[in-house]
This record gives structure tokens, sequence and C-alpha cells, in this order.
């Protein structure tokens, strides 16, 4: 039986010291965006409900649905994002697109919206390309190179 008392704190003599770095290495492997993921379900879960927060059911009804299913599609990122970021992560340029239309929406899809409701998918569409510029730029930055 291997000597594992607790007085020994150097793990550097431990005969699967390189296997068990290599193992910590993979599980870590592409979890360089693992901050990104919380903000963009957070911002994907406003955007869904924020027709209802900011009370513009009646003044934009065409933008309720518009934002319930844009705000889905972002939070879905999110989850892909999460769940499976070696596979999603080319996909972080969505988020940027998704940041764009929400910026022009509320007169694509609006009639002669507000200033609040513009403000609103303003922020949202200016957040969405933030977020995903910075999921695109950790991505880059954690694909091992050739």
């Amino acid at each position: 039986m291997a000597n594992v008392s607790p007085t020994s704190g150097d793990i550097t003599t431990h005969p699967d010291v390189s296997e068990m770095r290599e193992r910590y290495a993979r599980m870590l492997g592409g979890r360089d965006v693992a901050l990104v993921d919380g903000p963009v379900f957070l911002l994907g879960l406003y955007c869904a409900v924020s027709p209802w927060i900011l009370h513009y059911t009646t003044s934009q009804p065409a933008l309720v649905p518009h934002n319930l299913i844009v705000g889905i599609a972002i939070g879905l990122l999110a989850l892909g994002f999460t769940i499976t970021p070696e596979r999603m992560y080319g996909l972080s340029w969505a988020m940027c697109a998704l940041g764009v239309w929400m910026i022009i929406a509320p007169w694509v899809v609006g009639d002669s919206p507000d200033a609040g409701v513009a403000v609103n998918n303003i922020i949202i569409g200016a957040l969405g390309i933030l977020l995903g510029l910075m999921c695109i730029a950790t991505a880059a930055r954690s694909t091992p190179k050739p």
C-alpha cells in the first residue's frame, strides 16, 4: 500500500503526478470562457422578459414575441457554451450577429418605437456584441495551435 500520510505536502514525488497533471489540464481545457457563460444566459433571460418588465406589450406588440424568441436563442447559446464549449465556441460570432440585430430591430420589427424601447434594445444589443467578442477572443486564445 502506498504511503499517503498527510505529513508529506509535496505531490511532485507522487508516481502518477504527470498523468494527474495531464488529466487536470484536459478537464479544464477550453473553459476560459466559463465566466462569460453566465452573463450571456442572464442577457438572454432579460431580453426574453424585457417587454413585460418595461411594459411595452401594448405600445410595441410586434417586439414582444421578437424579444422573447431572441432572448430564448441567446439563452440557448449560453447553455450550449456551457455544456459543449469545444463545439459551440465556433458560434460565438452568432452572439455578435444577434447583438447587431437587437440594435436595429425596434425600427425593423417595431412601429416607430419610443425612446425607452429603443434604448432597451440598444443596450441589449451592445451587451450582446460585447459578450460575443469576449467569447470569440477567449475561444481563440484557448484553442490549441498546431
